[in-house]
């Protein structure tokens, strides 16, 4: 599974450019909307010889649906069947049966055993070409075009960078209720190519990604002593951040990669420090008889965001990266928790609990505009897309036999669920892909 973990070989070799691409209007979607109107769009089986094109297509095609913004048409109603995808297709053809987009392209392979995989995107009412680009890897890799090729055609359409070449880390959870081994994994965002991490019966929790997608940060009861671990994924060595005596729990990296936020637990009471993993030097950052604890630092890295019992139940509150200026910004009803910034730095994601049940929640980083997204019995854990536009969590549903991954857009729209063999808990979502 290394080459998971390989940059693609010259994974843009060009653009593909027709004349037809001169017209100047183009089709958008406007996620200013809120909910949006899934766009109709054809994707045709990009053409190869064997079933390589059509899974490609399926994976594209899937991603696309499941993102709510786009409604692939079913292939049997399309009227006209592309040989040729360097050439212009038939625009009335695919009128016919209100297609706004359309996609056509090839997967063949090289002489050196690589695999070169193109596609065209086209505006079917303006009668142009938005783009075409080909790309070169491994055939192994060739889910991995095709959730390129999704984020290419979904930042067309929308302006904004897509999220499909993107992996997850999560609790997998195995096993009767009562001895329930809980163990690491990783999968790609739509429940592919998933892998157990750790092999240890130790119970883990809240995994989280480095900047650079090559460690995860968690927290492990191996020795019966919580501490917070350290995981390179391309070798699986791992090491204790720090030997602090109490428990140590909720890290997460900072932006840049260097330090790790994470919670120390004292005599009863939680504080916030960081940990320069060069030095290995710790910065204490709050100092409070009370428990502080689920930190999650602003994109810029300037600010953090944390929960606090220090006024009697579990708040939000916003501090500098350095621990001054220690702000509450949640006042609603009930307990809010497990806070993370948005990557895009405009809202702050949360869990809240109120009248027995839990919902996920967004909120502005001054604790305006707070908007519940989903509610349930047992909602907890969100983590969000590399593009700020969708929200993964885990939900336990009421006599269910454990908890299940699932995703809504931020508009509170399209809530999916995410396949995983076994039970699944604590997702963290990867940046996009190198």
């Amino acid at each position: 599974m290394k080459h998971l973990y390989l940059k693609f070989l010259a994974i843009m070799a060009g653009f593909l450019c027709l004349a037809a691409s001169a017209a100047q209007a183009e089709i958008t979607i406007d996620l200013r909307k809120g909910n949006v109107e899934p766009l109709p769009i054809a994707i045709t089986n990009l053409q190869s010889n064997g079933d390589l094109g059509a899974q490609v297509t399926q994976v594209i095609a899937a991603d696309l649906k499941r993102s709510g913004l786009f409604a692939p048409i079913d292939q049997r109603a399309f009227v006209q069947q592309i040989s040729n995808p360097d050439a212009a297709p038939r625009f009335d053809d695919w009128k016919t049966i209100n297609a706004q987009a359309l996609v056509t392209g090839r997967v063949t392979q090289e002489g050196d055993g690589r695999l070169r995989a193109e596609f065209r995107l086209w505006d079917v009412y303006a009668g142009s070409q938005l783009i075409g680009q080909q790309f070169f890897t491994q055939p192994e890799n060739w889910r991995r075009v095709a959730h390129i090729i999704a984020d290419q055609i979904y930042q067309k359409l929308t302006g904004e960078t897509g999220y499909f070449d993107t992996r997850v880390v999560f609790v997998s959870e195995s096993g009767p209720k009562t001895e329930r081994v809980r163990q690491l994994a990783i999968m790609d965002q739509d429940g592919a190519n998933m892998r157990i991490l750790t092999k240890s019966r130790a119970i883990v929790l809240t995994p989280r990604f480095s900047p650079n997608q090559q460690e995860i940060t968690y927290m492990s009861f191996e020795g019966e002593q919580p501490r917070v671990y350290l995981l390179q994924l391309e070798t699986g060595q791992r090491e204790v951040v720090g030997n602090f005596p109490g428990m140590t729990f909720s890290p997460r990296f900072s932006p840049d990669g260097q330090r790790v936020i994470m919670s120390l637990q004292e005599k009863g009471n939680a504080n916030i420090f960081t940990m320069d993993l060069r030095s290995r030097t710790t910065t204490r950052l709050t100092s409070t008889a009370a428990i502080d604890t689920s930190p999650s630092y602003s994109p810029d890295g300037q600010r953090i965001v944390f929960e606090s019992d220090r006024g009697g139940r579990q708040q939000l509150y916003v501090m500098g990266a350095d621990g001054s200026g220690q702000q509450r910004i949640s006042f609603g009803d009930g307990a809010y928790s497990t806070p993370v910034w948005s990557p895009k730095g405009d809202l702050i994601a949360f869990t809240k609990q109120s009248g027995g049940k839990f919902s996920i929640g967004v909120m502005k980083p001054d604790g305006s505009g707070e908007r519940i997204l989903t509610t349930g019995f047992h909602n907890e854990g969100p983590t969000w897309a590399p593009n700020g536009r969708v929200i993964m969590f885990f939900r336990q549903p009421a006599g269910s036999g454990g908890p299940k991954l699932y995703s809504i857009d931020i508009s509170g729209y399209n809530e999916q669920p995410i396949p995983t063999p076994a039970f699944a808990s604590d997702p963290a979502w990867s940046p996009l892909l190198e």
